[in-house]
């Protein structure tokens, strides 16, 4: 086991809590950077991806997003694109400032909508050695529509009412992150509230709500087309039985990124995190990683 340190660093004037996990070694290692999906903590199963990145001579860094988790932040549990980009670009300034990190070989790695963030961020950041995303969620306007037009059009009212709440300064609209079928929560096709709550461990407590307003920003967001403008060689783990978004869009992504590689698996949105599958994708994300990053000079030594 690696030993993995609290931290944190600064976005926007508020504290992200952080965590770092060093390989063996004295370094300079190269860097991965953890960005998780819609609404998910740290806890929720990103400490299998930190031991064994690490165990692949790689420094981990993850954290929580500004208002969620364990981080600052108010009204809590405010979701925005934007906002979460910039708290990746804090992330990134921050790793590259460790002493023990070669700052030249840095990766990005996003699960689930936080494949979004990835390309995003790794279309503007041509130096990041590559990217990688799994299970993802890279057209969010695709995946609004995937309980259909009626879910949609409930989710207007609430989205509406936020709007007009922030602009005011008034207390906030939430909404449910994931709920079941014919709710009025973001996330509602079926399997998705049994597989989201299954990435909580034992006495965690999982805040499920959000503000209402990111849906207007879900409804009109396409990161995929961003693909094209990525430099970095990203490998993009796709699950042929995705229930979240349409697989052939993660497919398509791939294919028009230069250097992009895709890896296609039996699975659907969250079986990608659990036994059986999760040891084999992990190694293939890892192989991908450590040929494009290299291996820490420490495991040479």
């Amino acid at each position: 086991m690696f030993d993995t340190i609290d931290t944190s660093f600064q976005s926007r004037g508020s504290r992200c809590a952080a965590w770092l996990t060093y390989p063996a070694g004295t370094g300079p290692f190269p860097a991965v950077v953890l960005v998780h999906g819609f609404g998910a903590t740290h806890e929720m199963r990103l400490a299998q991806y930190e031991q064994a990145f690490a165990a692949g001579g790689m420094a981990v860094l993850s954290f929580d997003f500004r208002n969620i988790g364990a981080s600052e932040g108010t009204p809590r549990q405010l979701i925005s694109v934007r906002r979460q980009l910039a708290d990746i670009d804090a992330a990134l300034d921050f790793i590259r400032r460790d002493p023990k990190i070669d700052g030249s070989r840095i990766a990005i790695w996003g699960t689930s909508m936080g494949a979004t963030h990835v390309l995003l961020t790794a279309a503007r950041h041509p130096e990041l050695a590559a990217a990688v995303v799994q299970c993802p969620v890279v057209n969010t306007m695709d995946a609004a529509f995937s309980s259909g037009l009626r879910h949609v059009l409930r989710l207007v009212g609430p989205i509406t009412d936020d709007l007009v709440r922030a602009a005011l300064r008034l207390p906030r609209r939430y909404i449910a992150v994931v709920d079941e079928p014919g709710t009025s929560a973001v996330v509602t096709v079926p399997g998705a509230k049994e597989g989201w709550y299954g990435m909580v461990p034992p006495g965690v407590d999982f805040d499920n709500r959000v503000t209402a307003a990111v849906g207007a920003e879900l409804v009109t967001l396409n990161a995929s087309r961003k693909s094209r403008k990525i430099k970095s060689p990203l490998l993009v783990c796709v699950s042929d039985h995705e229930t979240l978004m349409d697989p052939r869009i993660a497919v398509k992504t791939a294919e028009r990124a230069p250097r992009g590689v895709v890896i296609r698996y039996p699975a659907d949105h969250f079986e990608v995190y659990h036994t059986p599958l999760v040891d084999g994708i992990i190694a293939d994300q890892v192989d991908f990683l450590t040929r494009h990053l290299g291996p820490s000079e420490a495991l040479h030594a």
